[in-house]
């Protein structure tokens, strides 16, 4: 058989292999009477989907199948044919809140007016306006508001600290200077006046290229996606937009939402320049580190948000499923994708939250629920979980299998390479966090993390989805440069073995996804926020029972910093956050950050 030959043949199998799974339902019903239906799908290729499908069908039954899937076959050839945009949301809607345990508190109020620290009645401008450079949103606001900097000095300021370390850290795809000169001058304008819009005015940040901004490239990392524009602006851009904050790069991720590798190379991590910065929020962990946004906006699917922010040591707050609008963003997992803040400070999070939340009549998964933040909540009124093995060395470990994921980037985890004395160092670390939270009067509980071998059972739902998403680009044979590119991404292969997953398994796991919430759930309603040290085996079950999550710098370990990382309740990011202000307050890691070298 000729190599041309072999590649129709492969072709015709790729196509017909899934039409036998969706139509072997129906196939009796076609198969009653009538002449064989014309058509590719023969017995043999029956035979060989069923082994996909766990099912042996007899000869007889084979024959009647590939009838019923050559008929199926032309109808999905149809509807191949129809135009469905990538962002085209699906009529299915996911919702982390099991029925009867819908939030009541309402409605969302994005932009209100928000408790945070004012910066002292001494704060002056320094001599050299870098000096600023990490200080966090409350103090920059302070510059702003009284009219000791502009907002066009401190974008310059920043512009000018993305140009210089570009070179060594790669962390963004397209500079856009000439629209946040021009946000600047506007937020300067408006302020002159008297129109103050609050705490992100004229505050420089930066997006993660995944976000469609009208009249400029959103590349997704990808290679087929270099030159992409999209004529109108997310929503989360445009709520920054609002609340009068700079826009003033797209930060790289990696290609389609996928570690640290983009068509540009490797997006590189401030603490340690020879190391990667973890991924898919590569950009936005690496600039918003090594201080050149004031803040930023990334994404999480399965760990895009909290892996970054663990290498690079940030407060990364995932919210919750359905918190944050997904409309204009690239969508990977419609029931999985969720936008959040990247900042340097517990309160920055908190204050970026309130303008991006709450519905947009847009995006169908987002709640219209309140987000109630008060940093004077009691820690003694307050129920704190932390996993035992982690803190303490004792106990179960329990969950599922702690993975990096493709799809989110990988987040240093396990001992390797460790000797007894550095694990002994590192679990130091993680004691003091305790002893933190046991002099604020939290009620500490020790608990093993619970086995749920459905969080890697469910994995491939990922998979799926984001194979959806991006089908065209499979199909038109595209999908391949990110193979043979700069971003040596696997997404290629995992989108063709996705075509392979019988709708009837993939259903069946958003069903057992339900029992997962519920399992998980049970577990959660021992406390209000739970403790780990760093990423753990809840990273990949919160993604997909929707739980928000943030990490906290805590420490350092051979020169390179350490966090840990709370799950709050759904919905209730805000007492998630309180936990986290109060070790921040309590402890002086939050002002540490990283020497760079142009």
């Amino acid at each position: 058989m000729s190599r041309d030959t072999k590649r129709e043949s492969r072709r015709k199998f790729l196509t017909a292999v899934p039409a036998a799974v969706a139509g072997a339902v129906a196939a009796k019903t076609y198969a009653q009477g009538g002449p064989a239906a014309a058509g590719p799908v023969k017995p043999a290729t029956i035979e060989a989907a069923e082994t996909i499908m766990g099912l042996d069908f007899h000869a007889d039954e084979e024959t009647a199948l590939a009838n019923g899937v050559n008929n199926r076959l032309r109808v999905f050839q149809q509807l191949r044919q129809s135009n469905v945009p990538f962002d085209t949301e699906v009529a299915v809607v996911f919702k982390p809140s099991l029925p009867g345990k819908e939030p009541k508190v309402g409605p969302a109020t994005p932009h209100a007016p928000i408790r945070y620290s004012k910066a002292p009645a001494t704060l002056k401008r320094p001599a050299n306006l870098e000096d600023v450079a990490f200080w966090p949103i409350s103090r920059l606001a302070g510059l702003i508001e009284r009219k000791l900097v502009t907002s066009t000095e401190l974008t310059q300021m920043y512009l000018t600290r993305l140009k210089r370390y570009q070179p060594t850290l790669n962390f963004y795809v397209t500079l856009t200077e000439e629209l946040a000169l021009q946000q600047a001058a506007q937020a300067d304008k408006e302020i002159r006046s008297g129109k103050y819009r609050g705490p992100l005015h004229g505050l420089p940040w930066g997006a993660k290229d995944l976000f469609s901004t009208k009249g400029i490239k959103t590349t997704f990392g990808g290679e087929p996606f270099v030159d992409q524009v999209i004529d109108y602006d997310a929503t989360v851009v445009e709520r920054l937009r609002e609340a009068g904050a700079v826009l003033v790069a797209k930060l790289t991720l990696g290609a389609l939402a996928q570690g640290d590798r983009w068509f540009g190379g490797q997006t590189r991590n401030p603490w340690n320049p020879q190391a990667g910065s973890s991924g898919s929020s590569a950009g936005p962990g690496s600039a918003t580190a090594a201080g050149c946004v004031a803040f930023s906006i990334g994404t999480e699917t399965r760990g895009s948000i909290i892996s970054p922010s663990t290498v690079n040591a940030i407060v990364g707050l995932r919210p919750t499923y359905g918190r944050v609008s997904r409309y204009g963003g690239m969508p990977l997992s419609n029931t999985m994708d969720k936008p959040g803040p990247m900042c340097r400070y517990v309160e920055d999070t908190v204050i970026v939250l309130n303008a991006i939340y709450g519905p947009d009549q847009k995006d169908p998964t987002v709640a219209d629920v309140a987000f109630k933040w008060n940093p004077d909540v009691p820690m003694s009124s307050l129920r704190i979980g932390y996993v035992r093995t982690a803190f303490e060395g004792t106990g179960r470990a329990g969950g599922a299998p702690a993975a990096a994921p493709a799809a989110a980037g990988a987040a240093p985890g396990g001992r390797g390479g460790q000797t007894p004395e550095q694990q002994a160092q590192i679990r130091q670390i993680y004691q003091d966090v305790l002893e933190v939270y046991r002099k604020s009067g939290a009620k500490l509980i020790p608990v093993d993390l619970p086995d749920t071998p459905l969080t890697a059972q469910l994995s491939f739902i990922l998979d799926v989805e984001a194979a959806a998403s991006f089908d065209e680009l499979t199909r038109s044979g595209d999908v391949n440069q990110l193979q043979t590119g700069t971003s040596r991404s696997t997404w290629p292969n995992t989108f063709k073995v996705a075509r392979f997953v019988p709708a009837v398994e993939y259903l069946r796991a958003q069903r057992a996804r339900t029992i997962l919430m519920q399992q998980f759930g049970q577990f959660m309603n021992q406390f209000d926020v739970l403790l780990s040290a760093g990423s753990d085996a809840t990273l990949s079950t919160t993604n997909l029972t929707g739980q928000p999550a943030m990490t906290v710098k805590c420490g350092m370990f051979n020169n390179q910093p350490r966090v840990f990382m709370l799950t709050g309740q759904l919905y209730d990011e805000a007492t998630m956050a309180r936990v986290a202000l109060a070790f921040e307050q309590a402890t002086d890691w939050k002002d540490k950050h990283p020497t760079l070298k142009p």
